[in-house]
């Protein structure tokens, strides 16, 4: 099956990963939502470049991603904007790190809104539409840190584990029905906010940058080379493919070997 003429809500997307999945989309002639906490012209533009590029329909939704009526704001808006809702991507995530016992507690609490609840929230709002529908995908982006740990990440490595686990639940609560939910396991993706950081760290190590990337940001990643956004979207595609009807409940490890550590 096509997604072309799909209707798709990606959450977290005015950058990075995010908007990288849904240029895929849109170039495969699939509608999208575009999503952030933020509400400027720029996040309009964005759509509306998607819409005149790739000829679909393209629309910007601000909604806070760590308030949870906000995420289910979000799925019944886009429904109301496209007329249905066949993807949802569950993408939205921050990062922060510190040791477990001098982690502020804020800084805990929106970490797992935003990098769990919010995908439960956004699964809970669609699913009934999907259903209605008689067809649906969710795509949950979640980490090799869903698979695996690192120091100083416990917020971030909770958060994964439990959209990994929630995946699962979903997938076997709608195992005989035709919707699937998968997620996808990025190891280290090469975005504009990992771009920003490499002169900073180049500086902090006295190293070039071909030996930051292979040494500090890809050290536990096996290929030494990022993925890119790109691959990341096509991944989200394929899973929305009619060759991935009955692949649900699994995770796809985008990490260049990292989880086969």
């Amino acid at each position: 099956m096509s997604i072309s003429g799909k209707s798709a809500i990606i959450t977290g997307s005015n950058s990075g990963i995010g908007l990288g999945i849904a240029e895929e989309l849109a170039r495969l002639g699939a509608n999208v939502v575009l999503n952030s906490y933020t509400d400027n012209p720029e996040d309009h533009a964005l759509a509306d470049r998607l819409a005149d590029e790739h000829k679909v329909q393209a629309h910007y939704v601000q909604a806070d991603m760590a308030d949870g009526d906000a995420c289910r704001m979000l799925v019944n808006r886009g429904h109301e904007l496209m007329g249905r809702v066949d993807i949802l991507v569950n993408n939205a995530g921050i990062q922060f790190v510190a040791p477990i016992d001098e982690f502020p507690a804020d800084k805990w609490n929106r970490i797992i809104a935003i990098n769990m609840n919010s995908a439960y929230h956004a699964t809970a709002a669609v699913l009934p539409i999907m259903r209605s529908q008689g067809w649906g995908r969710v795509v949950n982006i979640a980490s090799a840190h869903g698979l695996t740990a690192s120091p100083y990440k416990s917020a971030y490595v909770a958060a994964k584990h439990g959209v990994v686990g929630m995946t699962k639940v979903v997938a076997l609560e709608t195992a005989q029905e035709p919707i699937t939910c998968n997620a996808i396991c990025p190891g280290y993706v090469l975005t504009p906010l990992v771009e920003a950081q490499i002169p900073d760290t180049m500086k902090q190590y006295d190293m070039d940058r071909e030996t930051v990337i292979r040494d500090v940001l890809l050290e536990r990643q096996p290929s030494k080379q990022f993925a890119t956004v790109e691959q990341i979207g096509g991944t989200v595609a394929f899973l929305c493919s009619s060759a991935a009807d009955q692949i649900t409940g699994t995770t796809i490890s985008v990490d260049g070997g990292w989880t086969a550590l």
